[in-house]
C-alpha cells in the first residue's frame, strides 16, 4: 500500500490532533470585511467584528492601546458636522438670517 502524505505509518490513518498536519487543513476563511469599519476583522463564525465590535451598538475601544486610538479616534474622518462648529460658534450659531453688511474702512487715511 502507497503511504497518503500524512499519513500514520503505524495505524494508516489521517492524524486527528491539532498539530502540523492538520494545519494544512485549513483554508476555510475565518475573518471576513466588516460592514462598519471595513477591515477584515468580522469573525464569521463568532458574528463579531475584532476590530470595531459590530453588531455592538458602542464602537469596541480600549485605552491598552494608543495607536489604535490615534487611528480611529475623532479628527480622522471628514467631520461632516463638527468641522463647521467653530465657524458657526463664532457667529452664535445663527440660523435663518443673513450676514450684517461689513463696512469698508476708507483707504488712504
Amino acid at each position: 500500500k502507497r503511504q497518503v502524505h500524512g499519513e500514520n505509518l503505524k495505524t494508516g490513518k489521517m492524524p486527528k490532533g491539532k498539530g502540523t498536519q492538520s494545519m494544512g487543513k485549513r483554508h476555510t476563511p475565518v475573518f471576513s470585511l466588516c460592514r462598519r469599519c471595513g477591515k477584515m476583522s468580522y469573525h464569521t463564525k463568532h458574528k463579531r467584528c475584532a476590530a470595531c465590535g459590530y453588531p455592538d451598538t458602542k464602537i469596541r475601544r480600549y485605552n491598552w492601546s494608543p495607536k489604535v486610538r490615534r487611528r480611529t479616534g475623532q479628527g480622522t474622518g471628514r467631520m461632516r458636522y463638527l468641522k463647521n462648529i467653530p465657524r458657526l460658534a463664532k457667529n452664535g450659531f445663527r440660523s435663518g438670517t443673513v450676514a450684517r453688511a461689513r463696512t469698508r474702512k476708507a483707504a488712504g487715511k
